[in-house]
């Protein structure tokens, strides 16, 4: 069965970077679109960022230019660079694979990424 497991996830100053990393099995992250969502406390599940199997890649507004999305096809995982971190960037993040149709198929189990001096 398909599996996404986050991790990088922790606390950090505002004006500070993460990496997370999504590692994927039974799926193939070159052949499908992969993402990243988030969701903060008490605030609806957004979508940060995809990448599609061409390598085009989409962000939100809010994390444009501070974000990046990208693939290791060697490693088969997604990765998520955050630089210029921000308090309203804390929530829990969460990697997807879209396989079928327009919405993400496979979620991972989340990772806490927390902004805060």
């Amino acid at each position: 069965q398909v599996q996404l497991v986050e991790s990088g996830g922790g606390l950090v100053q505002p004006g500070g970077s993460l990496r997370l990393s999504c590692a994927a099995s039974e799926i193939i992250v070159s052949l499908y679109v992969m993402g990243w969502y988030r969701q903060a406390p008490v605030k609806q599940r957004e979508l940060v960022a995809t990448i599609t199997s061409g390598g085009g890649t989409n962000y939100a507004d809010s994390v444009k230019g501070r974000f990046t999305i990208s693939r290791d096809n060697a490693k088969n995982t997604v990765n998520l660079q955050m630089i210029w971190l921000k308090p309203e960037d804390t929530a829990v993040y969460y990697c997807t694979a879209t396989v079928i149709g327009a919405r993400p198929n496979y979620w991972g189990q989340g990772t806490q990424v927390t902004v805060s001096s």
